[in-house]
């Protein structure tokens, strides 16, 4: 009978062992996937912010070229209405030369 329970506390003694050795090569890979996903979330979050980025800049770039096209239409506009105006006062003058019989 003694030896039977001598067997047993072999047996605990190695389970308890092996629970150790588990709970020992656990306690050493957490950290180690911890630290391998904190790296996978920071390169997802740098690549996401990237994408972003360009992105921000691609649609300034955009806004910069409308403002540019804005400009130079405003600018014709102006020239047109000028122009408009000198032929106004031309057309008009023309019109009366020809009502008053000058023309």
């Amino acid at each position: 009978m003694n030896e039977k329970r001598i067997q047993q506390v072999v047996d605990i003694e190695k389970q308890a062992q092996q629970i150790h050795d588990k709970a020992v090569a656990e306690a050493e890979r957490i950290p180690l996937e911890a630290e391998q996903e904190a790296q996978a979330l920071l390169e997802q979050a740098r690549t996401e912010a990237q994408a972003e980025a360009r992105a921000l800049i691609a649609k300034a770039q955009a806004q910069d070229e409308v403002n540019a096209i804005l400009a130079d239409a405003q600018t014709k506009i102006q020239d047109i209405n000028i122009t408009a105006q000198a032929n106004m006062s031309r057309a008009v003058n023309y019109v009366l030369n020809r009502v008053v019989g000058r023309e």
